[in-house]
C-alpha cells in the first residue's frame, strides 16, 4: 500500500489536474438520477443528518434537471422512506433506533419530503422509493432504462460515499457510461466526499464539473420529435 501525508481533497485535486484514464464520455441517450435530496438530507440546520458541500448544489440540479427535459431525457429522483415498522429497512435499520436513524425517515413524514428548492415535474419526471443504497436495487430503473434506450447515467445527490457511490458502482456494473458532477454531490465531511470523487473518478466514473457536464450533455442529438 503507497502512504501518503496528503488529503482526500489534493489527492482528488492532483487526479483532477493530471487524469490518468479515459474517459467515458457521453452516449446516445442519457439519464440523470438525483439521488435522496429529501429534508432529511439538505435542510442543515433542521435535521442532524443534513449537509452541505457546494451552496449551489441544488441549483446546479435543477439546471441539468430542465436541460435533460428540454432535451427530452429522462430524469429520476430518488427518496427513502419506510413503514412504520421500518422492517423495509432491513439489517440496514438496527444499528441505531433514534429520531434521526434511517428506518425512521417514515413514509410521508417531513425528513422524507424533495428540497422545496427542487423544480420537479411531477408530470414527466419519474419518482424511486428506494430503500437500500443504490438507486437501482429492487427498483424499476432497469425496466424504465431498458425503455428508454439509455446508455449514459449522470448522478446527482448525497452522500457521495454512501447512495450516489452505490449508485455509480451499479451504473458501472449495468455497462451505462456514467457521470459525477462535482459540484452536485454532497456529504457529511470532506474527506468521505474527496476520496470517493477520486475513487470514483480513478475506476467507476467520469467526475467532470458542472460546466463540463452541461458541454458535453448539449453536444448530444435531442431525442426524436423534441421540440427546441
Amino acid at each position: 500500500m503507497e502512504e501518503s501525508n496528503k488529503t482526500a481533497r489534493q489527492l482528488y485535486g492532483e487526479i483532477k489536474a493530471n487524469p490518468t484514464r479515459k474517459r467515458f464520455g457521453f452516449g446516445r441517450k442519457p439519464a440523470l438520477i438525483n439521488i435522496d435530496l429529501q429534508k432529511a438530507y439538505t435542510c442543515v440546520g433542521e435535521f442532524a443528518t443534513a449537509y452541505q458541500t457546494d451552496p449551489k448544489q441544488l441549483d446546479y440540479v435543477n439546471q441539468l434537471a430542465a436541460e435533460f427535459r428540454a432535451r427530452d431525457f429522462p430524469v429520476i429522483w430518488t427518496y427513502v422512506a419506510y413503514m412504520e415498522s421500518g422492517e423495509d429497512c432491513g439489517v440496514w435499520g438496527t444499528r441505531t433506533n433514534t429520531p434521526d436513524s434511517l428506518q425512521n425517515i417514515k413514509v410521508g413524514s417531513r425528513r422524507s419530503e424533495f428540497d422545496d428548492r427542487l423544480k420537479i415535474d411531477h408530470r414527466r419526471d419519474i419518482i424511486v422509493n428506494k430503500r437500500m443504497a443504490s438507486a437501482f436495487f429492487e427498483t424499476n430503473l432497469g425496466s424504465v432504462f431498458n425503455f428508454h434506450g439509455v446508455d449514459t447515467v449522470v448522478v446527482t445527490g448525497g452522500s457521495t460515499s454512501g447512495c450516489v457511490r452505490a449508485t455509480v458502482v451499479d451504473s458501472l456494473s449495468r455497462s451505462y457510461r456514467t457521470i459525477v458532477p462535482e459540484e452536485c454531490v454532497a456529504d457529511k465531511h470532506e474527506a468521505p466526499h474527496f476520496s470517493n470523487l477520486y475513487d470514483m473518478a480513478i475506476k467507476y466514473a467520469d467526475v467532470l464539473t458542472v460546466a463540463q457536464t452541461m458541454e458535453q450533455l448539449r453536444r448530444v442529438p435531442a431525442a426524436a420529435g423534441t421540440a427546441r
